[in-house]
């Protein structure tokens, strides 16, 4: 879509995600990828979101989307309803400006959400508008149906939403192709 994108991998020297190529695409330690980016999409498992963001280094003045879910074992919310995942992940990185977002939905619909009445909505939450605004643009570009779900503390219940889809998903044999759509009347 035009953007330059780099991974962050503990190990460069590993290369790229698997069926990642094309266009301005490369790859570095957290630390350089931070630095390289005006946009630092935060996705790893919610174990090793706070070592990620320490290697990151400084991220003050970024957009940080922050696509973790806070899970534990057991496959239980280790945030909820009085604090969120994402309000930990601002605390974790001091001065980012932190959305949540892409947090509700498998990866199998990043590359084609879909359009029309199949196309998944996913919800943005952040106390920067100017940076929440940033990953609805980036979200709608990808074909998604991006809602403002308003203040970060909102992720207090996208978080359980997303947890909604993995049981769904995973234990209830639904599959990861599934989706939610915001139905506007």
């Amino acid at each position: 879509r035009g953007h330059a994108v780099r991974f962050a991998r503990r190990d460069p020297a590993a290369g790229l995600p698997g069926g990642v190529s094309g266009g301005d695409v490369g790859i570095g330690t957290n630390a350089e990828v931070a630095a390289f980016a005006e946009v630092v999409v935060l996705a790893t498992p919610w174990g090793a979101t706070q070592a990620a963001l320490a290697a990151a280094g400084n991220l003050a003045g970024k957009v940080l989307v922050d696509c973790t879910n806070p899970i534990g074992p057991g496959l239980v919310l280790t945030h909820g309803h009085t604090t969120s995942g994402g309000e930990q992940v601002a605390a974790w990185a001091p001065g980012a400006r932190v959305v949540k977002c892409f947090n509700t939905i498998g990866a199998e619909h990043m590359a084609h959400p879909g359009a029309g009445a199949s196309q998944p909505s996913l919800f943005a939450c952040g106390d920067d508008a100017e940076a929440k605004g940033v990953a609805l643009r980036l979200g709608a570009e990808l074909g998604f149906d991006m809602v403002d779900a308003g203040p970060l503390a909102q992720a207090r219940l996208t978080e359980p939403l997303a947890m909604l889809w993995i049981t769904l998903a995973l234990k209830y044999g639904m599959g990861r192709g599934i989706a939610f759509r915001l139905v506007r009347g």
